[in-house]
């Protein structure tokens, strides 16, 4: 991941999904793979989600500092959706 918005963008994708799925033993090493990254690669913890209005707000502390960023919910469920109407793929 060459970006921490995009590891938390890829995090927060697979987490929706564990989170729905948690019997999903896919998801769940994908989720961790992810959460690896974040840890590792780019320093990041204490990491907070709170959905304001049709966003997911992220807090969360990247070495000393603590950082925010948003995705567009929609952006976000769209990987849950397609994981429901065909879980058979997934």
């Amino acid at each position: 991941m060459n970006s921490v918005q995009d590891a938390l963008y890829n995090w927060l994708t697979i987490k929706v999904i564990y989170d729905a799925r948690p019997s999903d033993e896919a998801a769940k090493e994908t989720y961790e793979m992810f959460d690896s990254i974040l840890k590792e690669d780019h320093k990041v913890s204490d990491v907070q989600i709170e959905v304001i209005d049709d966003y997911y707000l992220i807090t969360f502390t990247q070495g000393e500092k603590e950082r925010t960023t948003r995705f567009p919910i929609e952006m976000i469920d769209c990987f849950l959706d397609q994981v429901k109407v065909n879980p058979e793929k997934y």
